[in-house]
C-alpha cells in the first residue's frame, strides 16, 4: 500500500516543518562557510535541477549502489523528495567548475530522529569529502535539535572510516551482513 507511506510522507513532513522550520532556515544560512573553507557548495536539494542530480546517479558506477539504497535515483523519486520538508538533502557542488561531487541527506521525522546517508562522487573519492559532509549533516541535524543514526557496513571500509573520523558514535546494535546501527554523538 504505497499510498499509506505517501499520506505518512506528507504528515511527517507537514509536522517536522512546524517544528523544526525556522531553526533549519538558520543553519541552513551558515551552510555558505563550506565554499571558502572547503572550495564547495552547499545546495539543498529543493533549488537543483532533479535531472541533473539523476545524471550524478546515473554517473555512479554500480559498486556505489552496494551498500547504498536509501530511495530510488530516479527524476520522479528526486521530486517527490525535493518536496518533502523532512527530507534534509543537499548537492555539493565543486565551485571551480560546477560539477556535483557529492550528495548527503539526514531523512528526519517529526519525533525528532533523523538518519543520515551520502555518496561521493567516484571522482572526489579518498579526499576527505565523506568526512565533510558527516559533519555538516551533524551541524545541520544537532543545530536544530535531532538525535542522528545512521547504518554502516563495515565492509564499506570507506563510509565506516567517514564515519568514525567525523563524529564520536555508539554502536546500537550489530546486524546481519556486517551491517551497525549506529548513533551519532554530540560532541
Amino acid at each position: 500500500m504505497p499510498f499509506l507511506w505517501d499520506f505518512v510522507d506528507i504528515v511527517n513532513s507537514f509536522l517536522f516543518s512546524l517544528r523544526y522550520g525556522r531553526k533549519l532556515k538558520s543553519i541552513e544560512a551558515k551552510l555558505s562557510r563550506y565554499e571558502e573553507e572547503h572550495g564547495y557548495k552547499v545546495l539543498p536539494i529543493n533549488i537543483i535541477d532533479a535531472h541533473r542530480l539523476e545524471l550524478f546517479f546515473t554517473y555512479q558506477p554500480d559498486d556505489s549502489y552496494e551498500f547504498f539504497k536509501p530511495h530510488g535515483f530516479d527524476g520522479k523519486t528526486i521530486k517527490k523528495l525535493q518536496k518533502n520538508k523532512a527530507f534534509l538533502a543537499y548537492v555539493i557542488e565543486n565551485v571551480s567548475d560546477g560539477s556535483i561531487v557529492g550528495y548527503c541527506f539526514i531523512h528526519s521525522f517529526f519525533h525528532g530522529k533523523g538518519f543520515r546517508g551520502r555518496m561521493v562522487s567516484i571522482d572526489y573519492r579518498g579526499k576527505g569529502l565523506g568526512t565533510m559532509m558527516n559533519r555538516l549533516l551533524n551541524e545541520v541535524g544537532f543545530g536544530i535539535g535531532l538525535r542522528l543514526f545512521e547504518t554502516v557496513n563495515k565492509e564499506n571500509v570507506a563510509s565506516y572510516r567517514s564515519a568514525l573520523s567525523a563524529s564520536r558514535v555508539r554502536v546500537i546494535q550489530e546486524l546481519p551482513h556486517n551491517d551497525l546501527y549506529l548513533e551519532i554523538l554530540k560532541d
